[in-house]
């Protein structure tokens, strides 16, 4: 034994045994769908670490009164209206919500569910986890899984999603009626925009080129970092080249935030570069921002996935897949 028996973490045993922690929880639960080789590897790495589940983790294992809610970043004010809703419904249960936040989007969605699974919580709601599928897949067979944002059709966890065609299309529709040609897409980066990931900007992404292409046009993408400031630095650079587009169709509004910022930073107004954002976050509204995006109603997807949650914590097995309407609300960024 290697470790001391009091300091080995689930997550130890998962490294150890080379299987996911959500696998390990089920052996270490007794649970129905685990193979007797995955078993026996488990156990063996138990044995050999000495990890032995805490009497209140075993206690809790169950009949947990947390719930769990997995965000990429606390960043984003896309995400405050999501996770009010969320904490309205679950309000009205017997359940509280955990919070587990990702520093890298890209990197550490993994690591926040598992730090979920590790606290013990009875379910989790996953907003947009930048996380391969067949993980998502084998953690809902241990744990009840909401994915929020992500298109992914699947028999283990549920899906509530914005319709990002229909909103794409809205977008690229209101800039081809003011007579723009040179449209630029500010997304993230290629894993996030990956077409087999089903992400929002995935979905975006594919939008724009499928409208560019059918109108005959160039599409032109430029990739950021997820931040108001990354977005800023490729704006300036991108405003800057050669042939300038006469609007920028950005991601999300975090990022077409920092194209507004690019374009006045060069002297230039929303009549020189129009910009237009996505998710309608309380600030496009602002008088002095007045960003053109397209409302995806966080308040309806937060909250449906806890509605979802708690129906599947219910005894509900059945998969549900829903998708949330949206609408592009005008202003002045593309006047």
């Amino acid at each position: 034994m290697s470790t001391p028996s009091s300091r080995v973490t689930l997550r130890d045993v998962a490294r150890a045994s080379g299987v996911s922690p959500a696998a390990v929880s089920k052996v270490v639960r007794g649970a129905y769908g685990v193979s007797e080789q995955m078993r026996q590897r488990v156990n063996a790495a138990i044995e050999e670490l000495g990890y032995r589940p805490s009497i209140a983790a075993r206690a809790m294992r169950g009949s947990s009164s947390t719930i769990g809610v997995e965000l990429a970043s606390l960043g984003n004010p896309f995400f405050a209206p999501v996770l009010d809703a969320v904490m309205s419904v679950v309000d009205d249960s017997r359940y509280q919500v955990m919070v587990a936040p990702s520093q890298s989007p890209e990197r550490e969605g993994q690591r926040s569910l598992e730090t979920l699974s590790d606290h013990n919580v009875a379910g989790v709601i996953a907003v947009s986890p930048v996380i391969d599928q067949a993980w998502l897949e084998e953690y809902a067979r241990a744990m009840p899984l909401v994915i929020l944002g992500r298109d992914l059709a699947s028999d283990a966890f549920d899906v509530v999603s914005g319709d990002d065609a229909d909103g794409t299309r809205q977008v690229m529709a209101h800039l081809f009626e003011r007579g723009h040609r040179r449209i630029a897409h500010l997304t993230r980066s290629e894993q996030v925009t990956d077409p087999a990931s089903g992400s929002p900007h995935a979905r975006r992404l594919a939008g724009y080129l499928r409208a560019m292409d059918v109108a005959g046009l160039e599409a032109r993408v430029s990739r950021s970092g997820p931040r108001e400031e990354d977005a800023f630095a490729v704006g300036v650079d991108l405003l800057r080249g050669g042939e300038r587009p006469t609007a920028v169709f950005a991601a999300n509004d975090a990022l077409a935030f920092g194209m507004l910022r690019a374009v006045d930073h060069l002297g230039l107004t929303t009549r020189d570069v129009a910009v237009v954002g996505y998710d309608d976050v309380p600030l496009a509204r602002q008088p002095g921002v007045s960003l053109t995006s397209v409302n995806q109603n966080g308040e309806q997807m937060g909250r449906r996935a806890a509605e979802l949650l708690l129906s599947r914590l219910d005894g509900r097995t059945d998969p549900v897949r829903e998708v949330v309407p949206v609408r592009l609300e005008a202003r002045g960024s593309t006047a």
